[in-house]
């Protein structure tokens, strides 16, 4: 669906190239994460796909198009748009926003408006109370669920987020990226998102691009991405907490085994790993029940400990005995 072929940016005056002879591929339906410290060359590479950025050099294309050749409006019409702050027209209610694109693309009254009130509903917000709205009165996560809903409105195949979820509370954003990561999942867009966030990136990503000085470090699985840095840059900014990471990727339930457990220590069956070994920290055992499929499965100490001996790093495989 996007593909970078050789892309190099540099901006007057920098010392370096924004992006430089980067390649890349984002398939169709998936979530491609671009992952870094600031300064890397993430937005930049996202812009570049919509033309708000030139290349210097190489080609981006967008189902086998080299984006040079569209007109740029045209371009962006057909792509999804969402950035930190939302960037929400203030003086139009909730519902205007939401029918920015459609309304320039011609679209008649009536398809408009159920589109308008299909969106919300899809991020969760009822029409009846917001379509009428302006967004000085709502939150910031439910201004950023209206930031979404407007670039899904004319259900374009391509959705790029930048930073989407940097403005919102630490509170609310989990919860925000858990479900319009789920929306996105079932709608089949294919995704570009940009953040300096590793939890967002698992959470949300089918793959991670790490970047560092405009170049691709690593690209691979959320799972891959925490079980084996590339190299030393990688295994720095994934952290020294990059196995309890991993736990929180994998369910408890795909380690369980036949057995029994005390009926106080239960767990939900959809827990992660990392969810399962904090409870056994907390309960004092080294089992664990799930709450709906009975006593017959149990998630075990030894699971977790041979879950994380799967990819070799024995000294957290030690740290879990002790």
């Amino acid at each position: 669906m996007i593909r970078f072929e050789g892309v190099s940016k540099r901006f007057a005056g920098a010392e370096r190239p924004a992006v430089d002879g980067l390649d890349l591929t984002v398939p169709e339906g998936s979530t491609c994460i671009l992952l870094g410290p600031s300064g890397c060359g993430k937005s930049t590479t996202l812009r570049m796909v919509n033309r708000l950025v030139e290349p210097d050099a190489g080609r981006v294309l967008v189902n086998g198009r080299d984006v040079a050749e569209v007109d740029p409006v045209q371009l962006r019409r057909g792509i999804g748009y969402v950035l930190q702050g939302v960037g929400l027209f203030p003086h139009r209610s909730v519902a205007r926003n939401v029918a920015t694109v459609p309304a320039l693309l011609g679209w008649p009254r009536r398809r408009i408006d159920e589109r308008v009130d299909a969106m919300l509903a899809v991020v969760g917000l009822d029409p009846g109370e917001y379509r009428d709205r302006r967004p000085d009165t709502l939150s910031g996560g439910q201004r950023q669920r209206v930031g979404v809903a407007r670039a899904l409105a004319a259900d374009p195949p391509i959705l790029l987020m930048d930073e989407p979820f940097g403005a919102v509370d630490p509170v609310a954003r989990g919860r925000l990226q858990s479900e319009i990561g789920a929306i996105l999942r079932q709608l089949g867009k294919t995704v570009m998102i940009v953040t300096h966030d590793l939890s967002e990136a698992l959470l949300m990503g089918d793959r991670i691009v790490l970047m560092r000085d405009g170049a691709s470090v690593q690209a691979d699985t959320p799972e891959r991405f925490l079980a084996k840095p590339a190299n030393a840059f990688a295994s720095d900014f994934i952290g020294a907490d990059r196995i309890l990471r991993r736990l929180s990727l994998v369910a408890a339930s795909e380690v369980a085994s036949p057995g029994e457990a005390p009926r106080a220590a239960r767990i939900d069956c959809e827990a992660s790993l990392a969810d399962a070994l904090a409870l056994m920290l907390a309960s004092g055992t080294d089992r664990l029940a799930f709450d709906d499929v009975g006593p017959s499965r149990v998630v075990t100490l030894d699971a977790v400990r041979g879950a994380v001996r799967e990819d070799g790093p024995l000294e957290m495989a030690r740290a879990l005995e002790n």
